[in-house]
C-alpha cells in the first residue's frame, strides 16, 4: 500500500524523529511511505482559537497536497482529528461548499496511526521489541474525538519484552490543549501535575502516547522533576526491534 504521511507541525519543527519512526514502521511492514512536501499546518491552532476564517487558506492547501494520496496517516491524534471532524465543517460554515466537499473526501482518507494499524492493516502485532516499563496516556484528541479506544493499547500489549502498567485516571487531560498551556497556565499547571503524580505513581521508566503535543507537555514537567522518565512516542515504541 502507498501511504502518504501527514507528519504535523510539531513533529515536523520539532519531533522528527516521531516521523522518521512512523516511516520506518510501516515501511518494515511492507508499506511505500511517501511525504508530500506541500503540506503544511492542518489549521487546528487557527480554528480552536477563534480564526476559522484564517484556517480557511491552509485547509484549501491542505486538501491539495493530500489530493492524490488513497491513504493518510498521521501521527497525531489531534491533527487528524481536526481534518476528521474540523475541515469540511468550517469550509461549509463559510460558504465554500466546493472545498467542503473536498475536505470530507480527504477526512475519509485520513487515520491515526494506531486506527491505520488496527483498523486498515488488521495488525496489532507489528514485530516490536522493547523490554521496559511503560504506561501510556490516552491524548484527549484520540480518546474523545477519534474515539481509538483501546487500539494503542493492543498494539503495546503484542511488543516483545514489554513492561506495560496501567496510568490511574488515565482519561484525565494532562493540561496541554495547545494554547489552553498559556491562556490558563495556573490550570494547566495544576493538571499536569496531577497527571505527573499518576505516571510517577507507576513506576514507569517510559511514558508513551500518540501525540507528540502532550508528551512534550508531560515531558518537560517530569525533566524539571528531574523523574528520569522518558516521553516516547508510540510509533517510536512500536519502530524498535531487537
Amino acid at each position: 500500500m502507498r501511504v502518504a504521511l501527514f507528519v504535523t507541525c510539531l513533529v515536523d519543527g520539532l519531533f522528527p524523529d516521531v516521523g522518521k519512526a512512523t516511516v520506518r514502521l510501516l515501511e518494515r511492514l511492507g508499506h511505500e511511505v511517501v511525504v508530500p512536501p506541500a503540506q503544511t499546518c492542518c489549521g487546528q491552532m487557527h480554528i480552536n482559537t477563534g480564526y476559522p476564517g484564517q484556517a480557511l487558506p491552509v485547509i484549501r492547501n491542505h486538501v491539495e497536497a493530500f489530493e492524490h494520496a488513497d491513504v493518510i496517516v498521521a501521527p497525531s491524534g489531534s491533527c487528524a482529528g481536526s481534518v476528521r471532524h474540523q475541515h469540511a465543517d468550517v469550509a461549509r460554515k463559510h460558504g465554500d461548499a466546493k472545498l467542503a466537499e473536498a475536505a470530507a473526501d480527504t477526512a475519509k482518507r485520513t487515520y491515526e496511526l494506531s486506527e491505520f494499524l488496527v483498523d486498515v492493516l488488521g495488525v496489532t502485532d507489528v514485530g516490536a521489541y522493547f523490554p521496559h516499563r511503560v504506561t501510556y496516556h490516552p491524548t484527549c484528541h484520540s480518546l474523545r474525538v477519534l474515539k481509538v479506544g483501546d487500539r494503542p493499547l493492543r498494539l503495546l500489549r503484542a511488543v516483545e519484552g514489554i513492561d506495560l502498567v496501567e496510568l490511574p485516571a488515565a482519561d484525565t487531560c494532562c493540561g496541554f490543549g495547545g494554547t489552553f498551556a498559556l491562556k490558563n497556565s495556573d490550570t494547566s499547571t495544576a493538571m499536569l501535575g496531577d497527571k505527573m503524580s499518576a505516571v510517577l505513581s507507576t513506576k514507569a521508566g517510559v511514558l508513551t502516547a500518540g501525540d507528540s503535543s502532550c508528551l512534550m507537555h508531560i515531558g518537560g514537567g517530569l525533566s524539571r522533576l528531574r523523574s528520569g522518565v522518558r516521553p516516547l512516542h508510540l510509533a517510536q515504541i512500536l519502530e524498535h526491534t531487537r
